[in-house]
């Protein structure tokens, strides 16, 4: 993610800041800028101009819908078909908030979802809700379970993403990432995971793509439900990881990229992050030909897959050795192998294919990517 700071004072502010801790704006996230600015209210008491915009030219803001719970910062242009802004338009269920702690856990996931789309945004794939594209668009239900017996299943049924609100507890999703015996598990991944199934559905399917993802990824057409029974009874082959970015990519193709995209997803958006910062890699006691020097450059800006790597791959050692120091766990505890590396590589290729092109279609106005999706309901 980029760096952003105020523009009336020059704070530095986190992505989910709605008021500058230093000169105390309101801020506004404004998402087809992807900027967070600082606002000035309006008379009418309801909505905001941009601050330094001239008033006679400004455009009216107000907040989302979901600003009075705490749960989003992105603001909503003046006319707007709807009250929510084009993440939080997304929604088509949100927990009961009166039911204690709920509104925590929905807070949280919120922060997940919002960082996911502003990923998306800078790669320029369409973002529409099922609101305007019913047979299309992309649509979130955030749920409870409703008793033991009625386990609330998070997963993607043909752009209908399902999240159980439980993984927004922290303790109870280290609970289930220890009994599944996964390197790693965060809200935000479970996300980027889902929302490579709709991808899939509308970058790959029926799609010139189709060919070289079945060459990478295995034959899709291969029974799902009976794939993921072999798994769970099986387990990982033993070479896994020569092969696949986690074990449970080997159950399905279309987990292997569900799971591949989400970790394509992690390494371009902490690139960004540490290019923000201007961070440069450049130890002290190793030689050039180790490999650990790299000038961090903004991996959305990049076309060469192989650059990204030369920056990624230096830049987790970094991370790992510095957790190390403070006693904790690897931050980054994968291994890429050179068939995940070509894995990473095409779904680079297929997304940056978009670039420039989703402006019109995130607004609704055009149709979205062809595919009408086969993937169904997967987890």
């Amino acid at each position: 993610m980029k760096l952003f700071t105020c523009t009336h004072c020059g704070q530095v502010l986190y992505f989910e800041n709605s008021r500058c801790e230093k000169c105390y704006y309101a801020l506004g996230f404004e998402a087809t800028q992807l900027q967070l600015l600082p606002l000035e209210a309006q008379p009418d008491g309801t909505s905001y101009r941009l601050y330094g915009a001239p008033a006679d030219t400004a455009s009216a803001y107000s907040y989302c819908a979901n600003h009075q719970h705490d749960a989003c910062n992105w603001l909503v242009p003046a006319g707007s078909a709807t009250p929510f802004c084009m993440a939080c338009d997304l929604n088509r269920t949100i927990p009961d908030l009166s039911h204690p702690g709920y509104l925590s856990r929905w807070q949280a996931i919120e922060v997940a979802k919002h960082r996911l789309v502003y990923s998306l945004l800078c790669l320029h794939l369409p973002v529409v809700s099922k609101r305007v594209y019913p047979d299309e668009g992309l649509q979130f239900d955030f749920k409870a379970d409703e008793s033991p017996e009625q386990r609330v299943m998070t997963g993607h049924d043909n752009g209908l993403i399902t999240i159980n609100i439980a993984e927004a507890d922290a303790i109870e999703r280290e609970q289930a990432r220890q009994s599944m015996h996964e390197l790693y598990r965060t809200l935000l991944g479970h996300f980027r995971h889902e929302v490579g199934h709709y991808y899939w559905d509308r970058l790959i399917d029926d799609s010139p793509n189709l060919a070289e993802f079945r060459q990478l990824f295995g034959d899709d057409r291969q029974d799902y439900g009976e794939s993921l029974k072999k798994h769970y009874a099986q387990g990982a082959p033993p070479d896994w990881q020569q092969h696949y970015i986690s074990s449970y990519a080997t159950s399905h193709p279309w987990e292997d990229w569900a799971e591949t995209w989400a970790h394509y997803l992690h390494i371009i958006d902490t690139l960004q992050t540490a290019y923000a910062f201007g961070l440069r890699l450049d130890p002290l006691d190793t030689r050039p030909e180790q490999g650990l020097r790299a000038a961090i450059r903004d991996p959305y800006q990049l076309a060469d897959f192989a650059k990204i790597m030369d920056m990624w791959l230096p830049l987790t050692f970094a991370m790992n050795s510095l957790n190390r120091s403070m006693g904790l766990p690897d931050p980054y505890p994968f291994i890429i192998s050179p068939d995940v590396t070509k894995k990473l590589a095409f779904i680079h290729k297929v997304a940056g294919e978009r670039a420039g092109l989703a402006s019109a279609q995130q607004l609704g106005q055009q149709p979205l990517l062809q595919g009408e999706g086969g993937s169904g309901n997967v987890a």
